[in-house]
């Protein structure tokens, strides 16, 4: 591909390719332009390049081959599990598929020894099975197809929002308003390619959160149930940052070291997540234990959750607010 430079004089050649290559990170740009995979006026130049109006920028970026995920014997927590599908609780800290940086003990190492390498094969060669993620430092409910029909339909049922997800998180001050409902669009930030951020109409893709609030403690940290309606990516986390209550433990959107108290993990639990089954048609919906972690908040609201578990459509949910 070929960009020409018209309105960015002076700007440094990695972070004008930042905020044109969509899905590559800065280091990675970095690096083609170090290979010589990115050429300036047919050039090798160093990434601090500055740029003028008219200058031509050539990029090539190299094939990945192809790396085949190994069966892993990892311990795996199953909520629930058929011929057709799996529902697990993801430990906090686990990748879902293999990619760079992350070559092996993802999820599907695990579920490939786990189902003996009975996982749907449309997904491609490297997350077999996986029908949506969730974040490496979020915990909870997520599932996986074991056949392509099971995948299939279970993709659609994201595409098409027919799923119930709900997530568990603690942020970092109380919310002004109790009970609201987020929706904006979400792009890639165009600097800082790990984040995501709003963006305006026209740009981006929809995504709507409705946010509850639980319960708040002494020091203003405050438990919130996240009931998603879109899948983007670090959505809950853009949106409650969005609202200037961001997650507390997360090194992206906050900095820890500023938080009102200290925690070894992003405080992102995905706790239900309902589906209709891909074979029989029957609703189910599956809860991921509540991690330790998040007891000094949950204990307070025990009474609330269990209001929570009985919901069965969205009027019920309406209503508890």
């Amino acid at each position: 591909m070929i960009f020409t430079v018209s309105d960015s004089p002076g700007q440094r050649l990695d972070a004008f390719l930042a905020g044109r290559l969509s899905g590559l990170s800065r280091s990675k740009i970095q690096n083609l332009i170090k290979e010589g995979h990115i050429l300036l006026n047919e050039k090798s130049v160093k990434a601090r390049a500055a740029l003028k109006n008219g200058d031509t920028i050539s990029v090539s970026i190299p094939e990945e081959p192809d790396v085949k995920p190994e069966a892993q014997d990892i311990p795996l927590s199953v909520l629930f599990e058929d011929d057709e599908i799996i529902i697990l609780n993801k430990a906090h800290g686990m990748v879902v598929h293999p990619a760079a940086g992350n070559s092996n003990g993802t999820l599907v190492n695990a579920l490939l020894h786990h189902c003996a390498g009975n996982l749907a094969s449309e997904g491609g060669d490297g997350r077999p099975g996986i029908v949506h993620r969730l974040d490496k430092d979020t915990s909870g409910c997520i599932v996986a197809a074991k056949t392509n029909t099971s995948l299939k339909n279970l993709v659609g049922q994201f595409a098409d929002r027919k799923t119930a997800k709900l997530y568990l998180a603690v942020i970092q001050s109380p919310p002004k308003i109790a009970h609201q409902t987020v929706f904006n669009n979400i792009a890639r930030h165009p600097i800082h390619r790990q984040r995501m951020d709003v963006c305006n109409p026209g740009a981006g893709k929809p995504a709507i959160t409705d946010i509850h609030l639980l319960h708040t403690a002494n020091n203003g940290t405050s438990l919130v149930l996240c009931a998603l309606h879109t899948g983007r990516t670090h959505q809950i986390r853009v949106h409650n940052r969005y609202l200037g209550h961001p997650l507390l433990g997360d090194p992206i959107y906050s900095k820890p070291a500023r938080q009102p108290i200290a925690t070894n993990r992003l405080m992102l639990h995905a706790w239900r997540l309902g589906i209709t089954h891909p074979a029989t048609g029957e609703w189910i919906q599956q809860e991921a234990p509540i991690p330790q972690e998040f007891q000094t908040w949950a204990d307070k609201v025990t009474e609330r959750l269990r209001q929570i578990r009985l919901i069965r459509n969205h009027k019920e949910f309406d209503a508890l607010w």
